[in-house]
């Protein structure tokens, strides 16, 4: 669909893996290995000045690919949407950064 950024609440698992996620009102389960890569960010464009000892999150952003399904019980095993969602190290905030696919309709 596209790129854009949206906050989203994420559960993680203990290793730090999202687990479940809530985006729009409406909760996610993850129904496949979530894959994590990094990817640079230009900060020099972001940010005034690199603060002293700041490291991890200033150069680059954790990028999670992940596939979901809604939880309610209600919801087709085909309704899965796959997003890239990033977290920010400082703040450990969430956001929404693109869908994949959106989900199909339910058929009556």
């Amino acid at each position: 669909m596209g790129l854009f950024s949206e906050g989203v609440d994420v559960v993680c698992t203990p290793a730090g893996q999202p687990s479940a996620l809530t985006w729009a009102g409406r909760q996610y389960t993850v129904c496949a290995e979530p894959v994590r890569w990094f990817e640079r960010r230009q900060w020099w464009a972001e940010e005034t000045r690199a603060p002293l000892g700041t490291g991890p999150g200033l150069v680059d952003h954790e990028i999670w690919r992940v596939q979901v399904r809604p939880a309610d019980e209600e919801a087709a095993p085909d309704e899965a949407l796959t997003l890239d969602l990033t977290r920010n190290i400082g703040s450990g905030r969430w956001r929404l950064l693109k869908i994949h696919d959106a989900l199909r309709p339910r058929s009556a």
